[in-house]
């Protein structure tokens, strides 16, 4: 799976669902074991969002397609042109609903990758990396820097309005003309149009906001215990950073890192911390906006 990611678009979705609720109870303690479970169940119901938003006509196209290569290959001619004009119909339903949508979503899976390790172990494999690539050890620092992942990518594959069925449109007409090779050929090029854009879900982030969240919750019944999330938090922070998923955004999570700081400086003295925890959350969620972009 790892080796056609390399194929792949990037783009970074919004991630507020997985941070949308932490239901804690004042004598609960958050685990990282339960912060790690609850960013997984979480991105799954993003996938499931994007699911509930494939297109079935676009999706009975491409099955089409694939079954008229079949027919093709069969000799049997009309029964090919019957199911490729169905395709084209489908795909026109589709287009007549949204006239200025350039790709429909046809397929969604995910893919989980975590690292178990701290910032001091991250930083030992980051100086081993170096290390491998100033000795000219490429590809032992590229198996190292791949283990260098803590994320949960959603795949999402997605049709081409704009090309796809005027390619099935040629073909069909290729067929009519009695051009059967060259009308495959073109139906295995609107196969391979077929796009893949990954959206990559930054679990350390995910945890972060997570962990303060279950602070707020806690800060006027235990002190303790609000130091200690955000103490988690702060750690959280600190992998995202090592692991390069920060680098763009380095002002933001500067500004989230001090603003924790100095929310544990108020928990531990007068502890008026409400409206502080308040303005923290708003900024991971401006945070997170940057994640929405997309990247070709």
């Amino acid at each position: 799976m790892w080796k056609c990611f390399k194929k792949f678009s990037v783009l970074w979705l919004l991630v507020g669902l997985l941070c949308s609720s932490v239901s804690l109870a004042a004598n609960q303690t958050l685990t990282p074991q339960e912060v790690a479970k609850g960013a997984v169940k979480s991105a799954k119901k993003t996938a499931e969002n994007i699911q509930a938003k494939l297109s079935e006509d676009a999706i009975k196209a491409v099955e089409d397609t694939h079954k008229a290569l079949v027919l093709l290959d069969q000799g049997k001619v009309d029964e090919a042109v019957k199911v490729l004009q169905e395709a084209v119909g489908k795909l026109e339903v589709v287009l007549a609903a949204n006239p200025n949508l350039a790709y429909v979503p046809i397929n969604v899976s995910t893919v989980a990758v975590d690292l178990q390790a701290g910032p001091k172990e991250i930083e030992e494999t980051l100086k081993q990396v170096q290390k491998l690539l100033d000795e000219g050890d490429v590809q032992k620092a590229r198996l190292l820097l791949n283990t260098l992942q803590s994320e949960i990518d959603i795949i999402i594959e997605k049709l081409p309005l704009a090309t796809y069925p005027d390619t099935i449109k040629l073909a069909v007409k290729y067929i009519a003309q009695g051009k059967i090779e060259e009308a495959k050929t073109l139906l295995n090029a609107a196969l391979s149009s077929l796009v893949q854009d990954v959206v990559v879900i930054p679990l350390p982030i995910v945890r972060a906001e997570m962990l303060v969240k279950a602070a707020s919750k806690v800060a006027k019944t235990d002190k303790d215990k609000a130091i200690e999330y955000l103490n988690r938090a702060e750690k959280q922070l600190k992998i995202a950073e090592l692991l390069g998923y920060v680098k763009d955004y380095e002002k933001e999570y500067k500004d989230l890192v001090k603003r924790i700081k100095d929310l544990k400086k108020e928990i531990k003295g007068k502890n008026h911390s409400a409206k502080m925890f308040e303005e923290l959350l708003s900024k991971f969620k401006a945070f997170r906006k940057h994640f929405e972009k997309e990247h070709k």
